[in-house]
């Protein structure tokens, strides 16, 4: 096999694994071996992988390799969040987020180069789509954070004692791209992550966030049912078909059954429903009764996420007391409610800020100008 024809291992789920070591008659506990080299201590040197055979691991160098993403930059805020920009190659980058809490270790992971949904308040839409990524695009985004937060030189007690390893115990599917326009590319690294050979997560700990792919909601729920979150946005359908065009090809109503039929299998009993506030647009005390109306059809609970500006969008952050205004008015209707804190602001690295580079593709800019402009006034609704 010629070397440009090489398998990159970080791409294979479990039963590709199995398959490609059984081509060189090894057994399958071969292939959960070699899984946890690459995937649980981040090792991509076939010949420092020990408790396997020379043979094996001859083979191995001949025919695969273990490619991680090249780092273009990395940042990191004052508040511990990391940031990282990998190179995807042909003038496309994509953004990588580590957000670190107390209780968790949040990874923020890409699934596209781009974006095609155009929400006028993210700026990844803002760059229009290049391609989908593929499994090892995306599974190495998380092995490669992983490795990076191992073995942080930087880490460091008060004391001046090495901290402990940061690690990642939570995966979002939340960074560039819709994940369910990239279904099967997606789905091999979810079956990775949640795989025991790899990295072992819980159901409940992975998260995969989408504006509403109607007929892979469905997918999902029947090939690997994970944490799901909506990006809602709106409580009726004129206001979400301007926030989330989407929405045209699949209203409320649609997306609201496949939510309840999603829930059927769910690690969770809830959906969570994103809900950023947009000043003027989406925020007023009767949106957030619609809400609650949405509330009585879908067992969810509502993440309200403060909105981080960007020159193009012309929108603006809902003032704090109109947060906490909305948010009440929710919990006062029985309604569980979160208000995301804003983290990794001083290198965009927030909610709707990664936009990464990308070869757009689709001409996003040219068909649709006015986007800059799409500022909803309340007196337009009423």
């Amino acid at each position: 096999m010629p070397a440009t024809e090489s398998i990159n291992v970080l791409g294979l789920e479990s039963e590709a694994l199995t398959r490609l070591v059984s081509q060189w008659g090894g057994k399958p506990f071969r292939a959960r071996q070699l899984s946890r080299w690459v995937h649980q201590r981040g090792v991509d040197r076939f010949d420092q992988m020990t408790d396997l055979a020379k043979d094996f691991r001859s083979n191995l160098d001949a025919h695969c390799e273990v490619r991680g993403p090249q780092v273009n930059l990395e940042k990191r805020s004052t508040d511990g969040t990391r940031k990282w920009l990998f190179d995807m190659g042909q003038g496309n980058a994509i953004e990588t987020v580590f957000i670190p809490e107390d209780d968790r270790g949040t990874l923020c992971i890409s699934s596209q180069a781009g974006c095609t949904v155009a929400c006028p308040f993210c700026s990844t839409g803002y760059q229009g789509f290049s391609r989908n990524l593929s499994t090892a695009e995306i599974i190495g985004q998380l092995w490669h954070a992983n490795r990076a937060l191992r073995d942080d030189p930087a880490a460091a007690r008060l004391d001046g004692g090495p901290a402990p390893a940061r690690t990642i115990s939570n995966v979002v599917m939340m960074g560039m791209g819709e994940p369910l326009l990239n279904y099967d590319q997606v789905l091999g690294a979810l079956r990775l992550m949640v795989d025991d050979n790899a990295y072992g997560l819980s159901r409940r700990r992975v998260t995969v966030s989408t504006s509403g792919v109607v007929p892979m909601i469905d997918r999902l729920a029947g090939d690997c049912p994970v944490a799901l979150a909506v990006s809602l946005h709106a409580p009726n359908d004129a206001l979400r078909d301007r926030l989330v065009p989407l929405n045209r090809k699949y209203p409320l109503d649609e997306l609201l059954d496949a939510c309840n039929r999603y829930l059927e299998v769910a690690p969770r009993d809830f959906i969570t429903f994103e809900y950023i506030m947009l000043d003027g647009v989406n925020d007023s005390v009767e949106q957030a009764d619609e809400l609650v109306q949405i509330a009585r059809r879908v067992r969810c609970k509502f993440n309200l996420i403060p909105f981080n500006p960007f020159p193009q969008s012309g929108l603006k952050r809902s003032p704090a007391s109109r947060i906490r205004l909305f948010a009440q008015r929710l919990m006062d209707a029985g309604q569980i409610v979160t208000v995301r804190k804003t983290r990794g602001e001083d290198i965009d690295a927030a909610c709707g800020q990664l936009a990464g580079e990308v070869k757009d593709r689709t001409r996003i800019n040219e068909r649709l100008p006015d986007r800059a402009r799409i500022v909803i006034r309340r007196k337009e609704r009423e």
